[in-house]
């Protein structure tokens, strides 16, 4: 006989134990979303038509030198060409799924099908003019309609994208989910979902067939039955989301049970996890060998677009820095060389990507006798093999210790970056030596650059416990996107200049 499943009002969550809100949203999730689509319609047909308007005004009012000065534009054709081009635009916009649900609120992905899409418009356009010699117009005009077409509808997108999170903090834009398995593996993913609340899932409890209905598992996320129950339960809290927590699932048969059950419909989204979520994070694709599907894991965390922006953030925020502030490195030169004998930088071995090693440039902050000083203090031994920082260091000289407390001791890294050995955001560096303390955990730290900065560096510094450091590398690299690499650069700033939990 099956159980009940038990009662319990879905959470809003916020990344904490408690509800986030108590408000409920007084509309259903799919007429939230239809007004969302209705809004982005309207913003892109607006948007649009501003942008080829936009052009025409730089190409035919403002007299540039750049252009042929004796055009005499048609107001009328390029007025009713402005507007069949909104129709137009807005059409192949909805052929590259740019208003259905699934490709919406994706970050980067988004932008990437926008691109396209504007792209293929301007492609639609010179066809035309060789298909019809008569359809004549300004390649001027041409160029910036097309980018304008991209650039106010993506500047739209971003506006809203930022409503919607504020609205989803109170629990709007929410889809209901439901995770099946309530093993390490799904209690990771229920406070993976909580913690980044951008992905517009809300957990509302696990299935289990282990742990007895109503015991509350994660925060005041309960198990709400056990996997027979399924049906029910996606019912009665009218589930949207159902994740598979692979690792929690003992026989394929009732994976296929439920995949018969979810697999094709509309209602019910079906995600699986790999089974490796704690090992792995640098991401899964399917191959096809000899017609047989396989999961190949990547090497790396980033590639592609996301490796490319990256890359490009590094290097001109990396080079244009150094030119900026060339004179003072010189100036911490000069003072490292009048406070205490030794070399201005020092060169610390550490792991980079795929158990490689490099040699990270810092200016010198210790006595080059650092070892003996700290023999004639044993008790600080133990502690240092335990956290790897000191926050009173007998080594440190004096010159040092203002470096490390505004962190001026890590600009030369800014080589190391142009170098490609490191990101300015990212995990914090680790030894050769750290390395085995990390079991499982150095896997995943060795998939991404280590960073100038990261989540670590804004959140505590020094301050932090060994594991709450590794934590949050853990987070930064599984939930990386290059806005969060560009809030994290600008959270940097004031917290180095307050100098808080440096030493």
């Amino acid at each position: 006989m099956k159980q009940s499943p038990i009662k319990i009002d879905p959470l809003s969550q916020n990344g904490s134990t408690e509800t986030a809100s108590k408000i409920s949203p007084a509309i259903s999730v799919q007429s939230q979303w239809r007004l969302f689509k209705i809004a982005l319609l309207v913003c892109d047909i607006i948007l649009l038509y501003l942008g080829f308007l936009l052009a025409y005004s730089i190409r035919f009012d403002l007299s540039l030198r750049v252009f042929r000065l004796d055009a005499q534009p048609s107001s009328v054709f390029y007025g009713g060409l402005q507007l069949g081009l909104v129709g137009l635009w807005v059409g192949i916009f909805a052929l590259n799924g740019l208003y259905n649900r699934k490709n919406l609120l994706g970050g980067i992905e988004e932008y990437s099908i926008l691109f396209r899409a504007s792209l293929s418009g301007l492609l639609i356009l010179i066809f035309a003019s060789f298909l019809v010699p008569e359809f004549i117009v300004a390649r001027g005009w041409l160029l910036m309609a097309w980018g304008f077409s991209f650039l106010l509808p993506a500047i739209g997108r971003f506006l809203l994208r930022r409503i919607i999170y504020n609205f989803r903090q109170v629990g709007y834009f929410m889809s209901p989910t439901l995770i099946v398995g309530a093993n390490d593996e799904g209690l990771s993913l229920a406070r993976q979902l909580s913690n980044w609340r951008s992905s517009g899932l809300k957990v509302v409890g696990f299935l289990d067939k282990k742990i007895k209905p109503g015991t509350p598992l994660f925060g005041n996320i309960k198990v709400l039955g056990n996997v027979d129950q399924i049906e029910e339960v996606i019912e009665q809290y009218k589930i949207e989301e159902l994740v598979l927590a692979r690792s929690a699932i003992s026989t394929h048969e009732k994976l296929l049970d439920i995949f018969k059950l979810y697999g094709f419909s509309n209602r019910v989204n079906l995600r699986i996890s790999s089974g490796l979520y704690e090992i792995l994070t640098t991401g899964l694709t399917v191959k096809e060998f000899a017609y047989v599907p396989m999961v190949c894991v990547n090497k790396v965390r980033l590639t592609g677009n996301e490796l490319f922006f990256k890359t490009a953030v590094d290097f001109t925020v990396s080079f244009f820095g150094l030119l900026l502030i060339s004179p003072l490195l010189g100036l911490i030169a000069l003072a490292i060389k009048l406070d205490s004998h030794g070399p201005v930088i020092y060169r610390r071995r550490v792991m980079g990507v795929n158990c490689s090693q490099f040699d990270a440039f810092k200016f010198r902050t210790m006595y080059t006798n650092g070892d003996e000083i700290l023999a004639s203090h044993p008790e600080l031994l133990e502690k240092l093999a335990e956290t790897y920082k000191l926050r009173d260091d007998p080594r440190v000289t004096r010159v040092g210790k203002i470096l490390r407390k505004f962190s001026l001791d890590e600009l030369p890294q800014l080589f190391n970056i142009l170098r490609r050995e490191m990101s300015l955001v990212g995990p914090r560096m680790i030894s050769p030596e750290e390395l085995p303390q990390f079991n499982h955990w150095g896997l995943n730290l060795l998939t991404i650059r280590p960073g100038l900065t990261g989540l670590w560096q804004v959140s505590g510094r020094s301050d932090l416990t060994y594991d709450e450091r590794v934590r949050m590398d853990m987070h930064y690299i599984r939930n990386w996107s290059i806005w969060l690499d560009l809030q994290l650069l600008m959270r940097t700033i004031p917290v180095v200049l307050k100098g808080r939990g440096a030493y």
